[in-house]
């Protein structure tokens, strides 16, 4: 685990294992890479690549007002030129899949193989369905508040917590106390949060965003993959996004809700390890 120089920030990042590039973007925002840890065993055949975006995690300098776009992917690609990378596979959950596209799409020739996490391709399907859904499930008025403000922004560093803590649960597809001790144990404990990075870019980045329009030109491989009972992004937004990358499958993974990684690792690790060694892949010059 070091922090490297990128640009005009030091990403902090933690590479493990032999094989081919694996770039692992987290989700959040706000979040770091130990939410993503559940994967390591993919370190046994290819070589992982984990970081924390600028203005997240342990990631340092930079306002919070730099994570664009443009900043986030091209921090990206520079990390890549850095270790020497000529091309990789980009793995993006959730805000880290928001990421991988914008990437796939400002630097088509990086990447190699595409795989979307519990993530979308339109920022509607969290700031408005998400408290939506949140109803029709039965929580309570309050839950749905809590979730409309959090999923926009629309609150302060110190309301983070007990604001998320209203709709945790439905982040599961049943919430078991076992469930998230081991995953706190397995790297929870250490992660850094930075609510300054989610509230701003659930106020400023997201709203409005989507690359739904512009999904046909992203030409590599690519595996949607969520939770069937994801309430953030439902399989029929998972269906779409599928349909209109012109080299995609789909999978579904049953009982796991928004964090299939953390709920179902073993369906999850083999659907990425069984998407990566069946399509082709070229060694990348060093």
């Amino acid at each position: 685990m070091i922090t490297i120089p990128i640009r005009d920030v030091s990403l902090f990042v933690r590479v493990m294992g032999e094989g081919y590039p694996l770039l692992i973007m987290h989700g959040g925002p706000g979040l770091d890479h130990t939410t993503m840890l559940s994967l390591e065993p993919c370190a046994a055949q290819f070589t992982l690549i984990f970081y924390d975006h600028r203005c997240n995690g342990r990631s340092q300098g930079g306002d919070v007002t730099s994570m664009t776009w443009e900043n986030l992917t091209a921090d990206a690609d520079a990390l890549r030129q850095t270790l020497g990378f000529e091309k990789w596979a980009v793995l993006g959950h959730s805000f880290g899949g928001n990421v991988a596209l914008e990437y796939a799409l400002r630097y088509p020739k990086s990447v190699s193989h595409l795989i979307l996490m519990d993530t979308c391709g339109d920022s509607r399907w969290v700031q408005q369905n998400a408290p939506e859904m949140l109803a029709k499930r039965g929580y309570s008025p309050a839950a749905v508040q809590a979730a409309r403000r959090f999923y926009t922004g629309q609150l302060t560093p110190g309301e983070f917590m007990r604001t998320v803590m209203k709709f945790q649960k439905a982040y599961f597809y049943r919430f078991n106390v076992l469930t998230l001790v081991r995953e706190l144990l397995s790297g929870g404990l250490r992660m850094k949060m930075r609510p300054e990075a989610q509230i701003y870019a659930f106020s400023r980045l997201l709203p409005g965003w989507t690359v739904m329009d512009r999904l046909a030109k992203i030409e590599v491989p690519a595996l949607v993959l969520a939770g069937r009972h994801d309430f953030q992004f439902p399989p029929e937004h998972q269906a779409i996004l599928a349909d209109r990358l012109p080299d995609a499958r789909l999978v579904l993974i049953e009982q796991a809700g928004h964090n299939a990684p953390m709920e179902r690792p073993a369906e999850v690790i083999e659907a990425v390890r069984e998407f990566m060694t069946t399509t082709e892949i070229q060694t990348p010059k060093k």
